[in-house]
């Protein structure tokens, strides 16, 4: 659906539809599959979040990041540090996932720096890098001094508390029970919702242009009076915040974070997203987060009844055979539309011309 072609009631009614839709979302799925699927729906709206920063610097800027992970566990340890026993340091959410969030853009800034020459594969291996020293830097400062207790994590991390309510326990409000993940899910929602309108208004912006203009091609970008260093340094600054806010938001749902948590895995499917969805744009990078976070559940709960229906016994590990059959499905959905799930008129115009210059060569 092409939303410039609706007119503005079309557009009100739609988005009335949708905010109704997303309200509601959590009771339906609770009430039909149990509270450990709003859990996934949580996770997802932490995914949109995080795909949504590294497409900034993925899809708008085109620089190839493969340790956007660090990001959220610069967020995730911040706030588990000054909210948990573990210093006996117990802040409130408004100053740790905004702190964390800052620690996570200067952590951007300083990756960013070094690497201003570098780009494609240089690039990849550099930032993959930056994420791999992040989470070996989490798992051994232990000692001499105990900061992040290393491999064991931290755990007993403080729910969000608002108004004196703990998000972490089940609240009776207007005569309806709210546990506490529908609770963290309309948090999350709230915080997608700007992470959405921050993306938008900044591709929509002159700083947008100017990473699209770096994108296509750096020294005609350069030659036009762009300043790279500085737009390069934006695009890792801001991109890296949503990872940050992402990382705080986790630890207080989790109640626990460790080393483990931000592995290269981790950074490779937020990469995923973007790529499965449509890089670069922004509806098609949520809907490529959402379902690169929800069809691996899927498949957990299927594979395994289905093997013991079929032969009677388990053939493969379901979570072999999970990992399996979504790396396979990945491979098939690039082959088949490698421009993505729902791509940008551009990129999906780009794909076609290079389609048919394919096909008149040869």
């Amino acid at each position: 659906m092409n939303l410039n072609t609706l007119d503005t009631n079309k557009k009100m009614g739609l988005f009335a539809l949708s905010a109704i839709a997303l309200l509601v979302l959590p009771f339906v799925v609770g009430g039909a599959l149990g509270n450990s699927w709003v859990r996934i729906v949580d996770f997802a709206l932490l995914y949109v979040m995080l795909a949504l920063g590294l497409n900034i610097v993925v899809g708008f800027a085109g620089l190839l990041d493969l340790g956007f992970i660090a990001f959220y566990a610069i967020g995730a340890y911040t706030y588990a540090l000054l909210s948990s026993p573990h210093f006996d340091i117990h802040w409130l959410f408004f100053l740790t996932i905004p702190l964390g969030a800052a620690c996570a853009s200067l952590g951007g800034v300083l990756l960013g720096t070094p690497v201003l020459k570098l780009k494609g594969d240089y690039l990849a291996i550099v930032t993959l890098g930056f994420g791999e020293i992040v989470r070996i830097f989490m798992n051994n400062l232990n000692s001499p001094v105990n900061i992040t207790n290393g491999p064991q994590g931290i755990n007993l991390i403080d729910p969000i508390h608002i108004g004196g309510a703990s998000l972490g326990q089940t609240i009776e409000l207007f005569g309806l029970s709210f546990h506490s993940v529908y609770l963290y899910y309309y948090l999350f929602l709230a915080l997608t919702v700007l992470v959405v309108i921050m993306a938008w208004r900044l591709q929509h912006s002159r700083i947008g242009r100017a990473w699209v203009a770096l994108r296509e091609d750096d020294i005609a970008a350069a030659a036009m009076g762009i300043n790279i260093r500085n737009i390069k340094l934006l695009a890792f600054g801001l991109g890296a915040l949503s990872g940050g806010v992402a990382g705080g938001l986790f630890a207080s749902f989790q109640g626990f974070v460790s080393p483990e948590s931000f592995s290269l895995l981790e950074s490779i499917m937020i990469l995923a997203m973007i790529v499965l969805g449509g890089m670069g744009h922004i509806p098609g990078v949520i809907l490529g987060a959402v379902v690169l976070t929800i069809a691996p559940e899927i498949l957990r709960d299927v594979i395994g009844p289905l093997q013991m229906k079929t032969f009677g016994r388990m053939i493969i590990d379901p979570e072999n055979a999970r990992m399996l059959l979504f790396g396979l499905a990945m491979v098939v959905m690039m082959l088949v539309r490698p421009e993505g799930m729902w791509p940008s008129k551009r990129r999906k115009a780009e794909f076609q011309h290079a389609k048919e210059a394919a096909a008149q060569k040869g």
